[in-house]
């Protein structure tokens, strides 16, 4: 069987296509896929062509055509037994996001974390990627067949790894390109995803947090009334610089999810700096009488909740492993007493048990993504492994912490941005989307 036949049948095999992408571009070059004596960090060859483009850009409404309908991505099909090893072809995709998140985002993360900015030129090699393809029927100019909800949790993960804030905002424009695959009419799809598959990814993000304290996203005050939003978003991605919205906003019938462009006018945007995350450079859109077309319904508006949250625990898992693999080296080369602080039984527990809940919140998190790929019910799965992420994930970036002393307070160190990073998992909503 030829590799375009294999593309196009299996799941996953677009990771394979995804892969011949690269090897058209001198991207793969650059993560010394080729040359190993040739890893450079990358930059983006097409800067100047991708602002003039965004600059310019304007979406194209398209009219319905009659006996046209949306294309959506049918379920992957189940192997029959329990098992979450990855594929061949999704740890081929992985391990290119992973050179990825350690050559660049892990480099450049105290640098964005302090500038509350992630480089230009970062988040436009992360488009080279093609995140924001994923999720995208290969009708539309993907490069998948079926759901892949699976693989986003592996790239989210891997993202993580090397920077959770800035994986967070070269995460962003996935998140409304998934929703509109997902959920969008078939004039939507036509309007705003050639958009995504194109050589100029616009900025965009999907906003559900609202300004409050114990914020329920199914209990939403920005209200949609006569075709009209009204209300206050919060921690938005790349807000001020986003194109595009996809926003939340209570209906007489429930929440249900809204696109809007963001040069309409009742459109404010302000920046919201926070404890973490800053290199997403988070903000806050003030919504004013704003024209809003409807995305989906009333239901998709709970998948896109539980499928967010499922994108939030893979981000803890991928900072959760940096913890883990940065502290075990330091404990067993930092010596106390004439011998590294690891022999401590106090410090190898600590270690260990680090270890042990990160494998607990992938085990949940993994089967969880596997039954939204295959289109099981994992309203369960997903509020079991928010739960654990969670809490586990804060517990392990306070450890990181304390296992490092005094280090661990000093920004010479990069645990105390992962501490910061980590508690936001148990506050975010949206933004991200698997």
């Amino acid at each position: 069987m030829s590799l375009q036949q294999r593309t196009r049948r299996d799941a996953i095999g677009f990771g394979v296509a995804w892969l011949n992408k690269l090897a058209r571009s001198r991207t793969i070059d650059r993560f010394g896929l080729r040359k190993p004596a040739e890893r450079v960090v990358f930059e983006a060859t097409k800067t100047g062509f991708r602002t003039a483009g965004a600059l310019s850009r304007r979406f194209t409404a398209v009219s319905k055509q009659a006996g046209s309908a949306p294309s959506r991505l049918p379920a992957a099909r189940g192997s029959g037994y329990f098992d979450l090893t990855p594929t061949e072809d999704q740890e081929l995709m992985v391990g290119v996001v992973r050179e990825f998140a350690t050559e660049v985002l892990r480099p450049a993360a105290s640098a964005a974390d302090t500038a509350c900015a992630t480089e230009r030129t970062v988040l436009d090699s992360s488009a080279e990627l093609g995140l924001s393809l994923i999720e995208v029927h290969e009708e539309l100019g993907g490069i998948v067949t079926e759901r892949s909800a699976m693989t986003g949790v592996l790239v989210a993960e891997a993202l993580a790894q090397g920077d959770m804030g800035q994986a967070v905002a070269c995460l962003a424009p996935s998140a409304v390109s998934t929703a509109i695959s997902l959920w969008g009419d078939e004039t939507q799809q036509a309007t705003y995803l050639p958009a995504f598959t194109g050589a100029s990814v616009p900025a965009a993000a999907l906003a559900l947090v609202e300004p409050r304290p114990v914020f329920d996203p199914y209990d939403l005050k920005t209200r949609y009334t006569g075709g009209l939003l009204n209300g206050v978003k919060s921690l938005v991605p790349r807000g001020a610089e986003a194109e595009l919205f996809v926003i939340g906003a209570q209906t007489d019938a429930g929440p249900a999810l809204f696109l809007i462009e963001a040069d309409h006018p009742g459109v404010t945007i302000e920046a919201e700096p926070s404890m973490g995350l800053r290199a997403a450079s988070l903000s806050r859109v003030i919504l004013a009488d704003v024209p809003a077309a409807p995305l989906g319904t009333v239901d998709d508006y709970a998948e896109c909740v539980r499928l967010s949250r499922l994108g939030w625990c893979a981000l803890a898992l991928g900072t959760a492993r940096a913890v883990l693999d940065y502290v075990t080296p330091y404990v067993n080369s930092r010596y106390a007493f004439g011998e590294p602080i690891s022999h401590r039984q106090s410090v190898a527990f600590m270690v260990a048990n680090i270890g042990i809940e990160l494998e607990g919140m992938k085990l949940v998190t993994y089967r969880a993504g596997s039954r939204a790929s295959q289109g099981l019910p994992f309203a369960r799965e997903v509020a079991l492994a928010r739960r654990l992420c969670t809490d586990k994930g804060m517990r392990i970036g306070t450890d990181g912490v304390q296992l490092l002393g005094g280090h661990g307070f000093v920004k010479e160190h990069p645990v105390e941005r992962w501490y910061r990073d980590l508690r936001a998992i148990g506050v975010m909503e949206g933004a991200v989307l698997i």
